[in-house]
């Protein structure tokens, strides 16, 4: 609690009137240097001093795979910069990690993917200071900022090794990790905040200033997507197993802007009959307004269809459920706290599954969707180059459908756009992905590596290139189940080859013969002539699964450095990691 001084009063008299709860989250060290910042908060308001002293030096390093880690660097740079500090942002795969024991205040902003793996660019320096040649670090100050998806078992891992292998390294812990589920808006604040209140300088105008730096967002984005018309919207393949949609959406009247290697961020519904099963099965009157996470209130039975998600089981979420429930196994998986349990129970299972098999008395609806997550959009590499289809956006996504627990499920938003999405116009924005864009030159060679849904940037990238006219020569590894049924983008991939944009096309179609072939299995048997493209600059491209192909492929590039470049295992790797800093070697996975 602060009380105000009378004017001028000293400062060793304004201290008494500091008061930091208990329950506040501050160290023993921390609350000292917030009673410090507040004493002198107070001594500006009350004498309209200016900071003074040194501006105070902070570094920060970002991890990023998709540009929101990139982002909120930038962000909080800005906001520095409306105080007394000197900031400085380093994308991870440039840092110069010779400077890292003498930073003074290092902030980490990272985000997670694949299996608990850091970004691309992030890859070196956290292998570097995992390993046993990392300096020591003692006088570093240090604070993680990490992202990440509470759906997936890794949650925030990448930022949590940062977190604990810092001060294991002797650096100091200035304020607490803050982890981030994929809405990280007010984590970022919350981290943010909590960063000025212990590194301003003298005087209230540095937090002050820097707190009213946040700008009111015009036009169309995340938190505010447009409503896209669907212009067109059908079924890829040709019978068969797999499912994939190609959708054109049209942006006319949005302003929005996208370039090849981008994503198109997309805003799903939830399926009507399910939300009308939970209804049902709850234990409270279910006609009532609830609150929405975008402040107002909307009805139970609409918030559940686009504001909350319905589909996504997680370890938070069943901790919060067992409370109110009396179920004895969710009590027992509890209290285990396993990691395979809790992700065997997880996987597919929904909210469905809670509000049928495990009962839970909560009073009333506000309470119910308090334990809830917002809906999230999902993310799509756009398929289309603006060049080639003006106003228009396009996308390939594949429809995931599957049993389990006798009840058939879906992708939320795959479902959504191949069953509900009808007289929808759902509500898109554009996600800026600058860690996958074509090279400068339309001279560069390209290698592009995309099985199924993963041909959706390098449809892009072929249109764009014919479209600018780029010289530089094209090869695309795609692959899938069956040639007959799931060759997509046939005839435009054909027509390429035709007319010179695609220099060389290799396919690979795992089950048209007894013995499985996958993309990397062409890389193989190419190996001698892709060496000589990668002699040649040609940049490298990756779209598609993380977990396993991109893996498979990144061991194939490494093989044919070692078998064709006659480099060891060492500097096999060394090669790679040069292409990836010189942005020869880019992917979006997921």
């Amino acid at each position: 609690m602060v009380r105000r001084p009378a004017p001028g009063a000293s400062n060793a008299a304004m201290s008494s009137f500091i008061q930091i709860p208990d329950d506040a989250p501050f160290s023993s060290e921390q609350r000292v240097w917030l009673g410090q910042f507040l004493t002198q908060l107070l001594a500006g308001a009350t004498t309209g001093s200016a900071p003074s002293g040194p501006a105070v030096p902070v570094t920060i390093l970002w991890g990023s795979q998709t540009g929101n880690a990139e982002g909120l660097a930038k962000k909080l740079v800005k906001l520095f910069k409306k105080g007394n500090f000197e900031p400085e942002s380093f994308d991870m795969a440039a840092y110069d990690r010779g400077r890292l024991p003498q930073e003074k205040n290092l902030l980490v902003i990272t985000s997670t993917y694949g299996d608990g793996e850091p970004p691309d660019n992030a890859g070196d320096l956290h292998g570097w200071l995992m390993s046993d040649t990392a300096p020591r670090l003692e006088g570093v100050n240090f604070s993680v900022l990490a992202l990440g998806d509470t759906s997936y078992p890794d949650f925030c891992k990448c930022g949590i090794e940062f977190d604990t292998r810092l001060e294991e390294l002797g650096a100091t812990r200035i304020f607490r990790r803050v982890d981030s589920d994929v809405d990280y808006d007010t984590p970022f604040k919350e981290w943010s905040d909590g960063l000025f209140a212990l590194l301003a300088p003298a005087g209230a105008a540095s937090y002050g200033a820097a707190a009213a730096v946040e700008q009111i967002e015009t036009g169309y984005s995340k938190k505010n997507p447009f409503p896209s018309p669907i212009l067109r919207n059908f079924d890829l393949n040709r019978g068969g197993d797999k499912q994939t949609h190609h959708i054109e959406l049209s942006l006319a009247g949005s302003e929005l802007d996208y370039e090849v290697g981008d994503a198109l961020g997309l805003c799903p519904l939830n399926p009507a009959e399910v939300v009308d099963e939970i209804l049902a099965n709850l234990p409270f009157k279910t006609t009532v307004e609830v609150p929405s996470p975008d402040g107002g209130e909307i009805s139970l039975r609409d918030a559940l269809i686009s504001v909350y998600d319905i589909g996504t089981l997680n370890k938070s979420i069943i901790q919060k459920w067992q409370a109110r429930s009396g179920s004895p196994f969710l009590r027992s998986l509890v209290q285990a706290d396993d990691k395979k349990a809790w992700d065997d129970f997880c996987w597919g299972r929904d909210l469905i599954d809670l509000v049928i098999d495990h009962p839970a008395d909560f009073t009333d609806a506000e309470e119910f969707v308090g334990v809830l997550k917002k809906l999230q959009p999902r993310l799509y590499s756009i398929a289309s180059s603006p060049k080639a289809h003006p106003g228009e956006v396009h996308l390939c996504v594949g429809i995931v459908r599957y049993n389990s627990f006798g009840r058939k499920r879906g992708g939320i938003c795959s479902t959504f756009l191949a069953d509900r999405a009808k007289d929808v116009n759902p509500g898109v924005y554009v996600h800026a992905n600058k860690a996958f864009r074509l090279p400068d030159s339309g001279e560069t060679p390209l290698i592009m590596v995309g099985p199924g849904t993963g041909i959706a940037p390098f449809r892009a990238f072929l249109e764009e290139r014919k479209f600018s006219g780029a010289k530089g020569p094209n090869w695309l590894f795609f692959g899938n189940p069956h040639r007959a049924t799931d060759f997509l983008y046939e005839e435009e991939l054909l027509g390429f080859q035709q007319d010179g944009t695609l220099s060389k096309l290799d396919l690979a179609w795992s089950r048209d013969q007894k013995e499985k072939i996958y993309v990397q299995d062409l890389m193989l048997q190419q190996a001698a002539e892709l060496w000589k493209w990668f002699q040649n600059g040609a940049a490298f491209y990756v779209c598609g699964d993380a977990s396993r192909m991109a893996k498979d492929v990144d061991a194939a590039l490494h093989r044919i450095a070692e078998e064709q470049g006659g480099l060891s295992t060492d500097d096999a790797v060394a090669w790679v990691g040069q292409l990836k800093k010189d942005k020869r070697y880019l992917r979006d996975v997921y």
